[in-house]
């Protein structure tokens, strides 16, 4: 499963002719496998030893070009930061507001949800929606058991 949705991304990055440095396909096998939405830090801190040559520039250079394809997507929140997300299924987040934990929901719905979103923003707005990103918020079972406890 892994295998094959790494190759249709590394396929997708082919088809717009996007060469696939290792240091690339590092980054995104860690980013398919791995469903902590980690920021740059983490991705450098459990990735430099795999590859030693994988700088803090390497990464932010290959995520902003993940998120620029449209195959990663960047997860921005004032609890957890800039945290970053393979999106090769749609899907949306659930947010804890007390520790910043992210969440990934998966929804049969979400893609007709997200292009009628697209959809009444347009027509709202006359923008050109490029995409619909949906983020619920509130506190995760982790923070439900500590408030419970106080």
């Amino acid at each position: 499963m892994v295998e094959a949705t790494l190759d249709k991304a590394i396929n997708r990055l082919k088809d717009q002719h996007i060469r696939i440095t290792p240091q690339r396909k590092t980054i995104l096998n860690y980013l398919i496998t791995h469903h902590n939405h980690p920021t740059v830090e983490t991705l450098f801190s459990d990735l430099s030893a795999e590859q030693s040559n994988l700088s803090m520039a390497t990464i932010y250079n290959t995520l902003n070009l993940l998120v620029s394809v449209g195959i990663v997507i960047e997860l921005s929140n004032e609890t957890a930061g800039i945290r970053y997300d393979y999106f090769g299924r749609p899907h949306f987040h659930a947010i804890c507001d007390n520790c910043g934990k992210i969440t990934d929901v998966f929804y049969d719905n979400f893609p007709k949800i997200q292009s009628e979103l697209k959809q009444v923003a347009n027509e709202q707005t006359g923008y050109q929606i490029s995409t619909a990103r949906v983020e619920v918020h509130g506190l995760c079972p982790d923070c439900q058991k500590l408030q419970r406890r106080n």
